[in-house]
């Protein structure tokens, strides 16, 4: 199975790739700086060919046309839209960074919608035909009770109604578009006060990932496998 990654450099993304090479997938681990990720590097020398390393900056949506040329003859059985940032915590009501929320929303929302555009031909000749994005429950509307966190909130949002019309104009492709909930994971993002390991958060994932039916398409799904209304 061919899966690609981004944001693979640490956290969960880091953690999928390690998942990957013990059920002996073929990974395409993407980064913004891959020079400077020495520990995917190192996972990935140890992985016998397993693994290649790509760039892939979401700032930088050219570098995602290279990766699609590079990878033209490669089929993608899952594309997992993982990298993304929190923003500025300068995100209260009176005080919200907008040039932050800009490169929030370019980061977890437009880069997802591209890098899966530029990869349709890879998904098409791929078995799996699945289009993941790592989503959150800050994202939910109805979930909401706690207000503020505006620049995150709405990029999740967002992303979650990019996944939705994706799950559409797909659908005569087979290919099944999903927004996923990770959990409250213990990484950079998360904090030390989370919930869950990566690697517990990564099996959930892909255990959701390879049951996915044609019907599951459009949905937002939390760790357990149940809905998350929107």
């Amino acid at each position: 199975m061919n899966v690609l990654i981004t944001g693979a450099s640490r956290g969960i993304g880091l953690e999928m790739v390690k998942y990957g090479i013990e059920h002996n997938w073929r990974i395409f681990a993407c980064c913004r700086h891959p020079q400077q990720a020495e520990t995917l590097l190192s996972v990935a020398k140890l992985a016998n060919g397993g693994v290649s390393v790509h760039v892939a900056d979401m700032y930088e949506l050219a570098t995602i046309q290279a990766l699609s040329y590079e990878l033209r003859n490669d089929a993608i059985d899952i594309l997992i839209n993982n990298a993304g940032i929190y923003g500025s915590d300068k995100n209260k009501f009176g005080h919200v960074d907008v040039q932050s929320w800009i490169n929030t929303f370019q980061v977890n929302t437009i880069a997802p919608l591209k890098i899966a555009e530029a990869l349709i031909e890879q998904l098409r000749m791929g078995e799996r035909k699945t289009i993941a994005c790592l989503s959150s429950k800050m994202g939910s509307m109805a979930d909401n009770g706690a207000g503020g966190s505006y620049i995150y909130r709405s990029s999740k949002a967002a992303l979650n109604a990019v996944v939705k019309s994706m799950a559409v104009d797909l659908e005569a492709d087979g290919i099944k578009c999903v927004a996923l909930h990770p959990g409250w994971v213990k990484t950079d993002m998360g904090g030390p006060n989370a919930e869950i390991s990566t690697r517990e958060s990564v099996t959930n994932l892909f255990d959701i990932l390879l049951s996915l039916k044609a019907q599951d398409s459009g949905r937002f799904i939390d760790i357990d496998g149940t809905d998350i209304p929107w």
